[in-house]
């Protein structure tokens, strides 16, 4: 490939090309036509990137750590390092204690109904040493830059207002208590090698109907926030990010309340979101409000049928990778990382049996599904640190564009058009000529 044609990597409906290198890049473009441009401004910039990437539930460590060694070195070279046709993940999100997404749900700190533990004395990593830390630290090993996310799903059930992982809320009294939880969560990875970036203070707090879940209202959540996380996190000298919501961007107030409270503001780096409900544009809304907060895109499935003969490339690149950036997502992240073909495990009572993950495992075997190839798209190439630059968005062809740390410029584009389409890209004085199939997603570098 000559220097100056930019690469281009191909995922078609057709499933003839995913995630693939073409051989012949970018050509620039003599003729003057009337064929859609798609114009770069790297002179307008937006949000730097921190990453792209997937939740290594407990049930995605399970099945990756039961791999042989070989196998498990394979898949996670293949997932987080970035030379070959490797697609560099680059952020992870982790559950503090089970998600749905785990085979039994636990705390770090489970006791019998009636005893309570306010110093936080038995706190232990449990059931996590068993998998999700040996896989997070063979995933270290291969990227030590890779950003982490905690979440949690519940407390301890003696904190909460029913002693059942699902729903309730957290009383009052354990709200100092609750804090050192997540103190000794941050103390405890570290001491384990494992760096939490940030944490979220509570996933889907308008969701009590998961197993485990936790209803919390934003007023609450400013509370626990300023009164008590906030200090506590300083008193403990950790610098670990304080996130809020993770939630749907439907309620855009959420978030919004909490960072009109100055006291509660001060201690919080931005706000969370998924979009199984409201628009994507909501994510600007908030950042509107409050420009000096960042936002992040911390969750959405993303699933398709384990045999399709197409596969709907655009739906998640558009409205995720293109979408979330777009409206100042420093991050994004799918859900979730590995699963079997019955999508197990998954708690009982509200755990999720739809949940694909982004590979299928079977022994030392694994699938590449959707959720793969449309972060690799981005993950790859979009290096934290990245910065978006302006691109102007041509009817059918959704983009986005960025500029790398080392100088390079990376656009993704998907045709959601009706039909094929042939266009240019223009960036600085050069233009070029690209055409995508109807449905068909593509990421140029240069």
């Amino acid at each position: 490939m000559a220097q100056n044609q930019p690469q281009v990597w191909l995922t078609k409906a057709d499933r003839t090309a995913l995630f693939t290198r073409q051989a012949t890049g970018l050509k620039l473009s003599a003729a003057k036509n009337k064929q859609p441009v798609i114009v770069i401004n790297d002179k307008k910039t937006f949000q730097s990137i921190d990453g792209f990437g997937y939740a290594l539930t407990g049930g995605s460590a399970q099945h990756i750590v039961k791999m042989s060694a070989p196998a498990r070195a394979t898949l996670l070279k293949e997932l987080f390092a970035t030379n070959g046709n490797h697609i560099g993940v680059s952020y992870i999100r982790l559950s503090i204690g089970a998600s749905d997404l785990n085979e039994k749900v636990f705390s770090y700190n489970d006791l019998p109904e009636g005893e309570t533990d306010l110093e936080q004395a038995k706190f232990d990593l449990g059931p996590d040493k068993a998998d999700v830390i040996s896989v997070m630290k063979e995933i270290l090993a291969i990227n030590p830059k890779i950003k982490i996310m905690g979440s949690p799903w519940s407390p301890p059930l003696w904190m909460k207002t029913t002693y059942d992982a699902r729903g309730g809320m957290l009383k009052p009294v354990y709200y100092a208590a609750y804090a050192k939880y997540f103190v000794r969560y941050v103390q405890e990875m570290r001491k384990e090698g494992i760096p939490i970036d940030a944490i979220t203070v509570q996933n889907e707090p308008l969701h009590p109907g998961n197993n485990p879940s936790l209803f919390m209202a934003a007023p609450d959540q400013a509370l626990f926030v300023k009164q008590f996380l906030g200090p506590a996190f300083v008193k403990a000298n950790i610098r670990t990010k304080i996130i809020i919501y993770d939630h749907n961007a439907d309620r855009p107030d959420y978030p919004i309340s909490i960072l009109d409270d100055p006291e509660a503001k001060k201690y919080i780096e931005g706000s969370a979101f998924h979009l199984y409900g409201g628009k994507i544009e909501a994510l600007t809304d908030v950042h509107n409000a409050h420009p000096d907060k960042n936002i992040y895109f911390s969750e959405q499935m993303v699933v398709e049928e384990p045999d399709a003969t197409t596969i709907n490339i655009i739906n998640p690149v558009t409205r995720l990778i293109i979408g979330a950036t777009r409206n100042w997502a420093k991050n994004v992240l799918e859900w979730n990382l590995a699963a079997d073909w019955e999508n197990k495990p998954y708690t009982d009572r509200g755990g999720c049996s739809m949940c694909q993950g982004a590979v299928t495992i079977n022994g030392d075997h694994y699938n590449r599904n959707l959720a793969y190839f449309s972060i690799a798209h981005a993950s790859k190439f979009v290096r934290p640190g990245s910065v978006r630059i302006a691109s102007y968005e041509p009817d059918g062809l959704a983009n986005v564009a960025f500029k790398t740390p080392d100088g390079k410029y990376v656009l993704i584009v998907a045709n959601t058009g009706k039909t094929a389409a042939a266009f240019k890209i223009s960036l600085k004085d050069k233009t070029y000529t690209a055409a995508l199939d109807k449905g068909s997603v593509a990421t140029y570098i240069w």
